[in-house]
């Protein structure tokens, strides 16, 4: 998707295939609309939004890499079969979380591996 800047923070574009940008770009006929002349008559199936930009998908690797390092240290083990069975999960409450995150500063420049929170996203 393209590329935005809103309220200061980079997103992408998303556009699901059933949305209606998407079907007046030419799916329309997988949705059985081939035949509608004017746009305003879609019925969508799909949505049109954005997401937070992640970066390219080596540097989120990197990322993703370096975490899964730093918790095969914490748990002591080699490598990820010993990770797989030694590990143990923690079950901390929402208090626990919000405590564990950084607080009472306010944040001027982010990690590549930590993102705080403008919008909250709805489920």
């Amino acid at each position: 998707g393209e590329l935005i800047l809103h309220r200061g923070r980079r997103f992408k574009t998303y556009r699901g295939m059933g949305s209606e940008g998407a079907m007046g770009a030419g799916s329309a006929d997988r949705y059985g609309q081939a035949d509608v002349t004017n746009t305003q008559k879609y019925v969508p199936e799909g949505v049109e939004g954005r997401v937070p930009y992640r970066g390219k998908l080596g540097e989120f690797t990197y990322q993703m890499v370096g975490g899964l390092r730093a918790a095969m240290g914490y748990c002591g083990t080699a490598t990820v079969e010993e990770l797989r069975h030694q590990a143990t999960f923690v079950r901390v409450s929402g208090a626990s979380l919000v405590e564990s995150h950084p607080h009472d500063i306010q944040i001027i420049k982010e990690a590549p591996n930590y993102q705080v929170a403008t919008e909250p996203t709805p489920r």
